[in-house]
């Protein structure tokens, strides 16, 4: 029951990073201007008409409406009259962005959406875990301590909608969605009754680490790169899919031969693991990640952001981080057998 709510968790944080590409793709990070409801609603609008003043409607505590291109939050409970009353109404002051999408709006809201399950599918991994405490303590730790990271985790995204989307941020509610998806690989591997360690040598375990560390870095440079699209987005519009990379920075160039060490350090591991014969789990599949990975972002470069490439390029670096990390724990991390329910 344990090892199942692991592979749950998982599934839905792969599913919240899912989104969260999508969120990107769309530029839907502010769809909900505030945190954790959207416009003060626990179900978004559908219509900018719901978040206008009308005369004589009820609005709730904590309710937002938009006027002069300004975000107005309800103070109490209260029926509008006749005219608009500024004294039931204060102003929005974590930002000023005060604009309504209703697509990023509602994309923007599944991605919440999904990180509240996320979250929920952690606690009951951690309730369940309490089962473990007995013959493996580290796996009731370790799961007690994911709780107290997707907190932080949804902490941070506030703090994204807040800064209305500093890059910075951005990056590093990125980093935290890995390390959450690191930490139930390992909760995953503990959960097994039993797995041996592999025995390799000295070099296929440095580079084993080496890739690891490569792709993490590739993903944050990525992060950095695909705010320099945004921002050629919002500079040259949407439909102008050639310019956004026409002049790339210096961080462009080096994300693009950071690829290139990846993908040797990944052919290395490959050769070595045939060669040595240690018949580890996920090589092949690191070997055809890389490959998409690098393609996904050929397309992107050469062929003007071809539909779904952008999100795809980060959900493959994603499952890509999670296969090499689950490499590294088949080779570091002995296992000793224990009965599990």
């Amino acid at each position: 029951m344990y090892r199942k709510s692991v592979k749950v968790a998982l599934v839905l944080v792969y599913l919240v990073i899912i989104a969260g590409a999508m969120v990107r793709m769309t530029g839907s990070g502010m769809g909900c201007p505030d945190w954790p409801k959207c416009f003060g609603y626990y179900i978004p609008p559908t219509d900018i008409q719901e978040l206008t003043w009308e005369e004589d409607r009820e609005f709730k505590k904590g309710q937002v409406i938009i006027i002069e291109e300004t975000l107005q939050v309800a103070k109490t409970d209260f029926t509008t009259g006749f005219s608009y009353d500024v004294t039931n109404w204060e102003a929005y002051t974590e930002h000023d962005y005060a604009k309504f999408n209703v697509w990023h709006t509602w994309i923007e809201y599944v991605n919440r959406l999904l990180g509240a399950l996320s979250g929920l599918a952690i606690l009951v991994m951690a309730v369940l875990s309490f089962k473990q405490w007995k013959r493996r303590k580290r796996s009731t730790i370790v799961s007690v301590l994911s709780v107290f990271l997707i907190g932080f985790q949804a902490w941070l995204g506030a703090i994204v909608v807040y800064s209305e989307l500093a890059p910075v941020k951005i990056t590093l509610h990125m980093v935290m969605a890995l390390v959450i998806v690191a930490v139930l690989l390992y909760l995953l591997y503990l959960s097994q009754p039993s797995f041996a360690q592999k025995q390799t040598d000295l070099p296929f375990k440095s580079v084993l680490v080496l890739a690891l560390l490569l792709s993490l870095i590739q993903i944050i440079l990525g992060t950095q790169v695909r705010q320099f699209v945004d921002d050629s987005v919002a500079v040259v519009g949407y439909e102008n899919k050639a310019a956004w990379l026409a002049n790339p920075t210096l961080l462009f160039y080096i994300h693009r031969s950071f690829s290139i060490a990846v993908t040797v350090t990944v052919l290395f591991i490959w050769y070595r693991n045939r060669i040595k014969g240690y018949n580890i789990w996920g090589i092949t599949p690191m070997v055809i990640l890389v490959l998409a990975e690098a393609l996904t972002g050929i397309a992107m470069y050469y062929f003007d952001f071809p539909v779904l490439s952008q999100p795809l390029h980060l959900v493959i670096a994603s499952v890509l981080f999670g296969v090499q990390f689950y490499l590294i724990l088949q080779v570091f991390v002995h296992q000793k057998p224990a009965e599990l329910s």
